[in-house]
C-alpha cells in the first residue's frame, strides 16, 4: 500500500518525513516495508552477529539500509533486511547519513508472514539487474537460503552445507548455524 498518490522523484522521496517503518521507492511510489515479526527479527540478529565478525576490515553489514538503485531505468530505493558492502565499493571513511549510493555485494531478504517466495525472488532478480552481486533469500520455515547469482541459476542451501563464495572470501557459515543462532532449531 503506497503512502503517496502522486509520482515521487528520488529527491521528493528522500524529503518525505521520517516514519516508524522504513519506506521503499517503487515505481515512483513510497511503499512501507513490512514490519518484521519474531522469526524474521531473530534471523536478522543472528546474521548480524555471524557476519559482523567475518567482515571486520573487509566492509560493513547494515540492517534496513536503503540503497539507491535503478529498476527498468527508473529510480528504485529498496531496503534489504541486511546489506553487505565492501570497502572496495564504498570506502571505510564514507560516513554520510544517507542511502547507500552504490550497489552492494550482498542484499539479504528474509521472508516474513504475508510475503511470498515468488515475490521476493522477483525482487532478487531486480537487485541483480541493478548491479547487486548476490542476493540471499532466507526462508525461516524451510530453514533454507536461496542464493541468487547474476550469471547462473539460484542455489538452495540447507543444513550443514557451508555457504562458500569467492565474492565473500573466507566466509564459512551454514544455514544450521544461522537458524541455531536465531533459536529456531536445536
Amino acid at each position: 500500500m503506497a503512502i503517496s498518490t502522486t509520482y515521487l522523484t528520488l529527491n521528493e522521496f528522500f524529503e518525505l518525513p521520517e516514519r516508524d517503518c522504513p519506506l521503499e521507492l517503487v515505481d515512483g511510489q513510497a511503499i512501507p516495508k513490512m514490519s518484521p515479526k519474531s522469526f524474521h527479527s531473530a534471523v536478522q540478529a543472528a546474521l548480524i552477529t555471524l557476519l559482523q565478525s567475518w567482515c571486520q576490515g573487509k566492509g560493513r553489514i547494515y540492517p534496513e539500509w536503503a540503497i539507491k538503485l535503478k529498476r527498468s531505468k527508473v529510480d528504485w530505493v529498496p531496503v534489504p533486511d541486511l546489506t553487505y558492502i565492501s570497502y572496495n565499493r564504498l570506502s571505510a571513511d564514507w560516513m554520510l547519513d544517507e542511502a547507500c549510493p552504490v550497489a552492494p555485494e550482498l542484499a539479504i531478504e528474509i521472508i516474513s508472514p504475508g510475503q511470498s517466495f515468488g515475490d521476493l525472488a522477483e525482487k532478487a532478480i531486480d537487485y541483480l539487474q541493478a548491479g547487486v552481486s548476490r542476493v540471499w533469500l532466507i526462508d525461516t520455515h524451510a530453514k533454507s537460503i536461496t542464493i541468487f547469482y547474476p550469471d547462473t541459476v539460484p542455489k538452495i542451501i540447507k543444513g550443514t552445507i557451508a555457504i562458500a563464495d569467492d565474492l565473500l572470501p573466507e566466509l564459512k557459515v551454514t544455514p544450521q548455524q544461522i537458524f541455531q543462532q536465531a533459536g529456531l532449531i536445536d
